[in-house]
């Protein structure tokens, strides 16, 4: 049984934005509740979750996203180790468009054996235990 999951920017953006394509997101984030799986978010994922939110949603949202976030998030701050590491695989994945946003969750990932909740193709490219509703 799962215990947590770390949640990447992807189905963050999408429980706050209701145009959005993977607006799917909250129907798997009731399921997630439903089996009481731990939501992480990392830090980084947080920031540039919120940056596209305010950039694309405006300040209100991203004010509100920020508020629910603080109020309710399980946040997590990546080790050193987690960037050196973000920082290898984006090497070793050089021909790839991987952002250390999302090197540095697949870093987390392994470090704690939690799968990643997404829908970017990447981190299957990393080998990234992924949570699927299935």
């Amino acid at each position: 049984m799962i215990k947590a999951i770390i949640a990447d920017t992807i189905p963050l953006y999408a429980l706050v934005d209701s145009s959005d394509q993977y607006y799917k997101a909250r129907s798997e984030l009731l399921k997630i509740q439903q089996l009481k799986i731990q939501v992480i978010i990392p830090y980084p994922i947080a920031l540039e979750c919120y940056s596209l939110v305010l950039y694309r949603l405006r300040n209100q949202n991203a004010h509100r996203f920020a508020q629910q976030i603080k109020d309710s998030a399980q946040l997590i701050q990546p080790t050193n180790e987690d960037y050196h590491l973000a920082w290898q695989k984006i090497k070793q994945y050089s021909d790839q468009k991987i952002t250390l946003f999302d090197a540095v969750t697949a870093t987390i990932s392994q470090r704690l054996n939690y799968p990643v909740w997404t829908y970017d193709y990447h981190f299957d490219l990393m080998s990234i235990l992924i949570w699927r509703d299935s």
